[in-house]
């Protein structure tokens, strides 16, 4: 266990043991309804149009031919295998050598070679990924207009909202949209009237709305 903690906080191990902590406490916040699950997600269609994420990370998975996952689902894939090559580069090999200052410029490159490493091996991972997260998208879009979802977001807005929708299983977590004039708040009724295709959300009312109350 020494060695392991070591290793991990091993310059530049640390690095990526910081992000791979952070992105499993944003999935373990995320699981447990205290934010929405697009928080650090994009779209990845706006890139693919033109939009300002082009030429910033989206056009960049774009090009990578990254499509359809969810963009907090690669980069957690990411992290955690350029966080295992590093990890046992050190472990194999930079802890034996007497670097003095130069750990840090080395360590940089070693940190940048392993992302590198890590994107193919990414990509072969979310490819099998791509039709069924498509193939859960229109399903789910052709399905679930119309029925009723709970808030679970703190608030609603044009920009951010999430809404738990049940399904007999465990329930979908889906992204919704609406005037923050509204006021919806987490438990409130919300019926899924449109889908908005280029935010992959649904635009809502109130159930009372809804029903003519």
């Amino acid at each position: 266990m020494n060695l392991f903690l070591q290793t991990a906080l091993s310059f530049p191990v640390v690095l990526l043991s910081a992000l791979l902590c952070l992105a499993i406490l944003y999935w373990i916040v995320v699981a447990l309804g205290l934010v929405d699950i697009d928080l650090l997600d994009f779209n990845l269609d706006g890139a693919e149009s033109g939009f300002s994420n082009a030429e910033g990370l989206g056009g960049l998975l774009l090009k990578l031919g990254f499509r359809d996952v969810p963009v907090t689902l690669l980069f957690t894939l990411l992290t955690f295998f350029a966080w295992l090559f590093a990890y046992f580069i050190e472990l194999l090999a930079l802890r034996f050598v007497p670097l003095g200052w130069l750990r840090y410029p080395v360590g940089l490159a070693v940190l940048v070679g392993c992302v590198m490493l890590a994107l193919p091996l990414v990509r072969i991972v979310s490819a099998p990924l791509r039709p069924l997260f498509r193939k859960f998208n229109s399903d789910t879009t052709r399905s679930v207009l119309g029925q009723t979802a709970v808030v679970r977001s703190g608030r609603v807005t044009t920009s951010n909202g999430e809404a738990l929708l049940e399904n007999g299983g465990a329930g979908l977590i889906l992204r919704i949209r609406a005037e923050e004039s509204l006021g919806f708040k987490r438990g409130d009724r919300v019926v899924l009237l449109e889908y908005l295709q280029a935010e992959h959300a649904y635009r809502v009312i109130s159930e009372d709305e809804f029903n003519g109350d």
